[in-house]
């Protein structure tokens, strides 16, 4: 009997060790780092929180990307339409301006229409001489268009052709004055016709366009001078006056006086003057005074021609 309770004893002692050793077990590997319910729900939540974040990131950089992306097309577009712009900017009419001015029998400039009357016409003869270029970087500093009436013995060089095209490029017109300054009255048919269809080819080499205005030297056009002009589309253009060759107007202070002074002023008068010295530093004084005078510059383009 008591072997018997012994045994029972025994047996419920080593029971008892068993279960006391599986619940430390489990508390061993708790403590050894070993994953748990608890452990495995924040896991779960700190990835979904990381997903999230990602998510939330990966959104924020998808947005920032497409912003990015709107504005590098925005700015693709605003460059494209300056370039439109630039180009449309840079293209040159080669529309015909509307005539608002006519030349008359004695040379003046007549208003067409309801055009501006109280104007004169600025011309610069035998150019590109010494001072052409300096009379136009005045004329173009004070706004005032001109006619520079060309020698063709004056663009021979590569230099006075550079000279020449710089004029045209600061917006002036360029006319025919001859290649020689020769008077066509002393001249055969065939010497002026190489007087003047020549130097419209060569003016039209180094500028580009044929000039559409005539000034025979001296004033001394001929009946075949004036037909030959006409082929070639040129209006022919003496003056109203001028007086820079005359020796008592060989100053700056004189040939200034004469020009805003003369009592052939008026308006519609077209303005005699050389590529000379004394004219071209008188020039700056000449167009101010007559603005003075409450004249306005006809612009050439504006003429009526062939």
């Amino acid at each position: 009997m008591r072997k018997t309770i012994s045994l029972l004893i025994l047996i419920f002692v080593l029971t008892a060790c068993g279960q006391n050793q599986t619940t430390s077990g489990n508390t061993n590997e708790n403590q050894d780092g070993n994953t748990t319910p608890e452990d495995t729900q924040n896991a779960s939540s700190s990835s979904s929180d990381q997903q999230t974040d990602e998510s939330v990131d990966n959104k924020g950089q998808n947005k920032e990307s497409s912003s990015k992306e709107e504005v590098n097309e925005e700015e693709n577009n605003n460059v494209l339409e300056d370039k439109e712009n630039n180009v449309k900017g840079e293209e040159v009419s080669n529309e015909p301006v509307e005539p608002k001015y006519e030349i008359t029998e004695s040379w003046d400039i007549k208003p067409i229409g309801d055009a501006e009357k109280k104007v004169v016409l600025l011309t610069i003869d035998d150019a590109p001489d010494k001072h052409a270029l300096d009379m136009a970087k005045t004329l173009k500093g004070l706004d005032a268009p001109a006619i520079f009436f060309v020698n063709g013995h004056f663009i021979d060089t590569e230099e006075e052709k550079e000279t020449l095209k710089k004029i045209h490029e600061m917006g002036f017109v360029i006319g025919n004055h001859t290649m020689d300054h020769k008077n066509l009255r002393n001249l055969t048919k065939e010497e002026q016709q190489e007087q003047i269809v020549p130097l419209s080819d060569r003016i039209e080499e180094v500028i580009g366009e044929r000039p559409v205005f005539f000034r025979a030297p001296h004033g001394a056009n001929t009946d075949y001078s004036t037909q030959t002009s006409l082929e070639e589309n040129m209006l022919v253009m003496n003056w109203t006056y001028g007086y820079d060759w005359n020796q008592e107007y060989m100053s700056e202070e004189a040939i200034a006086d004469i020009m805003v002074n003369t009592n052939l002023l008026h308006s519609g008068a077209n303005l005699l003057m050389h590529d000379r010295e004394w004219t071209a530093k008188a020039l700056d004084d000449i167009v101010k005074r007559l603005r003075e005078k409450g004249y306005s510059f006809v612009r050439p383009e504006e003429i009526k021609t062939p």
